[in-house]
């Protein structure tokens, strides 16, 4: 590959680095990446753009083999076996889902993953600090964040009494989302309603069943089914004027009341990294897993007028972002 940004004359002094960065254009070498975005999916395209751009940044240029949008288990069982078999250096995995299948695909290519919430709960790796094997990555974030949904949807709509709870039954961290957002329901004395929808159609029917109460909140916990339905469950909860909190800042941009979460995108740069340490020669299981470093409150304020809620000023004052 040709050398981006080669200055002439260079010192004797600097012939190593640019050795160095010229192994790491190795054309014969290749990077995998799956996730369950939709190809077109702007957010998804986001994210593999920052991947790209952070490898870039560290000095590769090297040919990455992508696969989107694989939804059900038959598809993400098809998509791991076809980016393995082309005996990638590295593959980029997103989801826990995705993750396994790439494992059960091969045990010695190196796996780097994001937007996994419970890898060792899940039996991906080891341990956090000595992830072992071939797997390595960054977490969504710790159970405890899923009570956190419900408390700032109590303090945003404080007369809700239920809770409908949207999350993909097929999914690793389901039920230790659900348990945590259980036990903060029941010290708010909120019942909790979950959906557990595997098909478009049953997301609409489940909110629609409980919309006929007025005092009913919407939490959309982290998954495949979640992302790919962003704007449907949006518009749902819309139009049944249900006040709904979400795992990431793409659903309050897209018209969603409020976000709490990590940012969806830095884990892509931080993957980038691992990567590269991969590429360089560091074993995956060498390198520790890691949690997100930042959380952030968005608040919609158009979309809290539009149902009729007055946003408390302490809420206000806790958000990283108003979107007015």
């Amino acid at each position: 590959m040709r050398r981006r940004g080669l200055l002439a004359g260079i010192a004797g002094g600097a012939l190593w680095p640019l050795l160095s960065n010229a192994q790491q254009r190795d054309p014969a070498r290749r990077i995998g990446v799956v996730q369950d975005y939709e190809p077109a999916d702007p957010e998804g395209r986001v994210q593999i753009g920052a991947f790209r751009d952070e490898l870039h940044r560290l000095g590769w240029d090297i040919p990455i083999e992508q696969r989107s949008g694989a939804v059900d288990a038959e598809q993400v069982r098809g998509v791991a076996a076809e980016i393995m078999a082309l005996r990638p250096d590295a593959v980029l995995g997103a989801g826990g889902t995705i993750v396994a299948a790439l494992q059960r695909a091969s045990r010695t290519i190196p796996i780097v993953f994001v937007n996994v919430t419970d890898p060792v709960g899940g039996g991906l790796v080891a341990s956090l600090a000595k992830p072992g094997g071939n797997t390595t990555g960054f977490t969504q974030f710790e159970f405890g964040i899923s009570a956190k949904w419900l408390e700032l949807l109590k303090e945003l709509a404080p007369s809700l009494t239920q809770v409908a709870v949207i999350r993909d039954p097929a999914a690793r961290s389901g039920g230790g989302q659900l348990g945590a957002i259980q036990v903060a329901a029941s010290a708010l004395r909120v019942e909790v309603r979950p959906i557990d929808p595997r098909v478009s159609e049953e997301i609409e029917r489940g909110l629609l069943e409980l919309s006929r109460d007025a005092r009913v909140g919407l939490i959309v916990t982290t998954s495949r089914l979640a992302r790919l339905h962003r704007e449907l469950i949006i518009g749902l909860a819309a139009r049944y004027r249900m006040p709904a909190i979400y795992p990431f800042r793409v659903f309050a941009d897209g018209g969603g009341l409020m976000c709490y979460g990590p940012n969806s995108i830095e884990p892509y740069r931080r993957a980038a990294g691992y990567v590269d340490q991969i590429l360089k020669g560091k074993k995956p299981g060498e390198l520790p897993v890691q949690a997100p470093t930042k959380y952030e409150l968005v608040v919609n304020l158009k979309t809290a007028k539009a149902l009729g809620l007055a946003v408390p000023p302490t809420l206000l004052a806790r958000a990283d972002d108003i979107i007015e």
